[in-house]
């Protein structure tokens, strides 16, 4: 599990851990609470190009439906499979084996601290 206190955030529930130009990138803890039941996710595809702030994927439970977000430029590296086959994932772990995805990036786009995310969800 990655240390929430560590990762950087962004306005749309995501979390980011910056290893190198690899960025591991999952839902927060308050957005998987907030969504309920995580029933299905569907990610972008391996060498897929994304652009930060565009639409990547989704993520449903049985509350809502829900938009994935890119937080930065770059080129998808990994897919989680496992959330794909299990996405209540990212419900029991999610900062752990329910991140979504990894992005190779080139710059880093200015992300919340932990601070800053907690003031902003009010935590």
């Amino acid at each position: 599990m990655a240390d929430k206190t560590t990762l950087q955030y962004t306005a749309e529930h995501e979390w980011v851990l910056v290893e190198g130009v690899v960025a591991t990138v999952g839902i927060t803890a308050y957005a998987a609470e907030k969504l309920g039941d995580v029933v299905f996710v569907e990610l972008p595809d391996v060498g897929s190009g994304i652009a930060e702030g565009k639409v990547i994927g989704e993520i449903e439970s049985t509350k809502s439906v829900g938009e994935l977000f890119a937080p930065v430029d770059g080129t998808v590296v990994a897919a989680n499979e496992a959330v794909v086959s299990s996405p209540e994932l990212v419900n029991s772990d999610p900062f752990g084996e329910g991140w979504l995805i990894k992005v190779e990036f080139e710059t880093l786009p200015t992300l919340l601290s932990y601070d800053e995310y907690s003031r902003l969800v009010g935590e």
